[in-house]
């Protein structure tokens, strides 16, 4: 019941939305062509995989979502984001403490997306993802097309002559990498269409690596032309191309450029920008991200944990280990995979639930105080870890007949301790 009235919020949100901007909500909502998609983290899977979707379903009005792309977790510098604990990057501090710089967070975000495994955000990864991959890659690339096309030409795109091969190889490269972005995108892996945009600048900063116009432009001043003018269309594209990930800079670009907005389509043209268009003085895209600003975001970390603690509101230690034992003591114990057939609270006891386990050679009563951290409906069919050769004991009346492995953070949540992958009931646990 807590989560069925949250899809009727998102609805009410389309609908408030809708009549603060004189627009129709029932398209987002029922119109056959709508696509839905369901953008989540994955604790809420079930939730919007099953119960969202069986509810819409039975009303009948209503489309159902055709992807729910589900995200593993972000930690922040190796412990869970918590905002209760302030444990978090707050926005409104980071644009005050790095003014002008949103889409280097955006592209931290992006190229760190826990999409198929929990990730870690750390101020040392940002600042290396800044100033080797945004500063010293795609701002350096733009830099020098955009600075050399001032300086030999008065900002006038050059003309484009004859061909060689490492400009056939540039143009093949080039025609190449909008696909993979939108291939990537269509399938919602943003970290992948990222990776292939930077493959973009990438090609262009070698090419000017390899091309070195600088050393060329006094012996051959026709060659340093086609070089230029592709240069300048690979930022062309960039500008483009960058657009989903980097907003801003992908606006900065286009002013540099001096370039109208062009549409999607033409991603992979060479004929961006005509001969003889104007460009303009490039403005800096990406500075460096030094040391001590760094250091100042983590010691703002370090000092939020000494606050928790003096107010209490610090995560508990780690529990001391228990004494020491031997091993034929640990042997006793007799470890089996089973799983969980039926679940039920048990009366007058919050905490305790009364589970019947399949141990495949037997299906046993066990009591386990979970109550409180798990729905009796949501742990059916969980596979488990049981201590089957435990004496039987009585609680509430009941018999339990073995005791359920379980590990708690230190938060003081609580997991099942399960196999990664299916085992037959009743397997020994080594």
């Amino acid at each position: 019941l807590r989560f069925f009235d949250a899809p009727i919020g998102y609805i009410s949100a389309t609908k408030d939305w809708a009549t603060e901007n004189n627009q129709d909500w029932e398209p987002y909502w029922k119109d056959q062509d709508t696509s839905l998609v369901h953008f989540i983290g994955k604790d809420n899977i079930v939730f919007h995989c099953i119960v969202f979707p069986a509810m819409i379903k039975a009303q009948g009005e209503y489309i159902l979502p055709e992807n729910v792309p589900a995200n593993e977790f972000l930690n922040l510098e190796g412990d869970k984001i918590s905002t209760s604990r302030n444990w978090a990057v707050w926005l409104h501090e980071y644009l005050e403490d790095f003014p002008g710089k949103q889409d280097i967070l955006r592209y931290m975000l992006c190229a760190n997306a826990p999409e198929t495994k929990d990730n870690d955000f750390t101020w040392k990864d940002f600042q290396t993802r800044n100033n080797s991959e945004l500063v010293a890659i795609l701002g350096n690339f733009i830099n020098r097309a955009l600075v050399l096309t001032q300086k030999y030409y008065d900002g006038k795109v050059p003309a484009k002559g004859n061909l060689e091969a490492i400009d056939e190889e540039l143009i093949k490269t080039i025609n190449e990498i909008p696909a993979k972005v939108e291939k990537n995108l269509e399938l919602y892996r943003f970290r992948d269409a990222l990776a292939a945009f930077m493959e973009l600048a990438r090609a262009g900063n070698k090419y000017l690596a390899d091309t070195e116009p600088w050393k060329l432009q006094k012996e051959n001043p026709e060659r340093v032309e086609t070089i230029m003018n592709l240069a300048l269309q690979v930022v062309a594209n960039i500008s483009i191309l960058s657009k989903p990930f980097l907003p801003f800079t992908s606006d900065k670009i286009r002013t540099s450029l001096n370039m109208d907005i062009v549409e999607w389509d033409q991603l992979g043209s060479f004929d961006l920008l005509s001969e003889g268009h104007i460009t303009h003085k490039p403005e800096l895209l990406f500075a460096k991200i030094e040391d001590a600003e760094v250091e100042a975001q983590i010691q703002k970390l370090k000092d939020t944990k000494v606050a928790n603690a003096a107010e209490g509101t610090a995560e508990k230690e780690a529990e001391p280990l228990a004494d020491e034992i031997e091993f034929p003591d640990f042997a006793k114990c007799d470890f089996r995979i089973g799983e969980i057939k039926t679940a039920e609270k048990v009366k007058k006891a919050d905490k305790l639930l009364n589970l019947s386990v399949d141990l495949g050679f037997e299906t046993r009563t066990i009591l386990s105080g979970i109550a409180e951290h798990f729905s009796p409906e949501d742990i059916i069919g969980k596979q488990v870890i049981v201590v089957a050769n435990l004496k039987p004991r009585k609680m509430r009346g009941i018999e339990s007949q073995g005791m359920i492995m379980m590990g708690e953070d230190n938060e003081g949540k609580l997991e099942f301790v399960s196999p990664v992958s299916a085992l037959p009931n009743g397997s020994k646990v080594m």
